[in-house]
């Protein structure tokens, strides 16, 4: 990458670490909306919902529709959208304003991801993609990590509004520097919706949204249980899960961005597998580690964490390499990460389910560790039809 476009791929990061805030941050902010419109905690919960559904739901609608020629501006519209969003939510005057702004910024955040990935990877040169992309997907987990304890700090100082005012700050300064760096990207080829729509036909796409959406069944879903794990007396009983939930942000930080010359060096579908073989392996190891030390299962944790936050790299580059001459890479993303939102949402309501069956915790695990083995399994569908795309794309650039 040179140096203009790489300038453009940190800013493209730096909107996506506000938006790995925002993702995360109401949560912890549920307390003081709570008490500040009077409002229940279930009612108040419900201000994720809003955003997380309408940035699964909302986005690929948005991206489809999105015109060919205007990806640049599709780009810095959507976090306009985002930034102006989230400063409306710090402004907000009632509940029912809050939460339709909060689903207003999940629309926002969904398309400016899947179109900031898209054009990461059309100022990257095909050899440096995995790496543009890495960088991406390294600020967003920044953004949780990092982030939110620094925006939830903000709040118990000035107020939950100041933490919503750090992310809309962050996300204008990403939009002020993309505005002046980021350079003309290439239209995408032309066609309709319904034309756009055919993806959902194409086996190759499936078969990788279904993996990602079985990693984030186990990796998403079995971290809602983390805290239940380690607390039991019977595994960790840990008197505190803060230090274990760093550990797994901070090895998804490093898996994000250590993952991407990997990409660059090997195929994708080879990188995926592998991520998918090391998930189930932490997953089921976890259980015995916490019963075992409360040092000892900090490392399938970490692992957990890295390979769980590294996965989508390969993930969105194979999408890219297997649609953008179609013309609808970015509707490609937009749909794998609507497979991550509804695999958090399934992998959370199974293991709520479990628990009610009153199985025993250490059964989530295994569980887990079962649909991540059952993802590489997948995999190997995509690593047989390998030889197949190659063939493909070199006849393609031939003619």
């Amino acid at each position: 990458m040179n140096t203009p476009n790489q300038s453009s791929v940190y800013l493209i990061a730096l909107g996506a670490f506000a938006l790995g805030m925002a993702s995360y941050v109401t949560a912890g902010l549920i307390p003081m909306i709570e008490a500040s419109f009077a409002v229940s905690v279930s009612m108040a919960a419900q201000l994720v919902t809003a955003f997380t559904l309408a940035y699964g739901l909302g986005s690929p609608i948005f991206v489809a529709l999105t015109p060919a020629h205007r990806q640049r501006a599709g780009l810095l519209l959507s976090l306009g959208m985002f930034v102006i969003a989230s400063a409306a939510s710090a402004l907000a005057e009632s509940f029912t304003v809050l939460m339709i702004w909060r689903a207003i910024a999940g629309v926002g955040a969904g398309v400016y991801l899947a179109m900031g990935i898209g054009a990461s990877a059309a100022v990257s040169t095909p050899e440096h993609r995995g790496k543009a992309i890495a960088i991406i997907m390294g600020g967003m987990a920044s953004g949780v990590v990092l982030g939110v304890p620094l925006s939830l700090l903000f709040a118990e100082q000035m107020g939950w509004q100041s933490a919503l005012w750090l992310v809309a700050l962050l996300g204008l300064i990403a939009f002020v520097g993309l505005l002046l760096k980021l350079p003309a990207l290439p239209a995408a080829t032309a066609s309709s919706l319904r034309q756009k729509l055919t993806i959902l036909s194409d086996g190759h796409v499936l078969v990788i949204l279904t993996v990602s959406l079985l990693a984030a069944i186990a990796s998403l879903g079995m971290y809602t249980f983390i805290a239940p794990l380690l607390t039991d007396p019977a595994y960790g009983a840990v008197r505190s899960v803060t230090p274990y939930l760093w550990v797994w942000g901070i090895g998804g930080v490093l898996g994000s961005f250590l993952v991407g010359p990997l990409v660059d060096r090997l195929k994708g579908p080879n990188v995926t597998f592998t991520i998918m073989l090391i998930l189930a392996a932490s997953l089921f190891v976890l259980p015995l580690a916490a019963a075992l030390s409360t040092w000892l299962v900090m490392l399938p944790i970490v692992l957990w964490g890295a390979v769980g936050w590294a996965l989508q790299v390969p993930q969105n580059n194979e999408l890219i390499r297997a649609r953008q001459a179609k013309g609808d890479g970015n509707l490609a993303i937009a749909l794998n990460e609507s497979a991550l939102y509804l695999g958090s949402a399934i992998g959370a309501a199974a293991g709520g389910f479990l628990l009610l069956l009153q199985l025993p915790i250490w059964s989530l695990a295994a569980c887990a560790g079962g649909v991540a083995a059952l993802g590489a399994l997948l995999q190997i569908v995509n690593l047989r039809r390998q030889p197949k795309l190659v063939a493909e794309t070199q006849v393609g650039s031939c003619n």
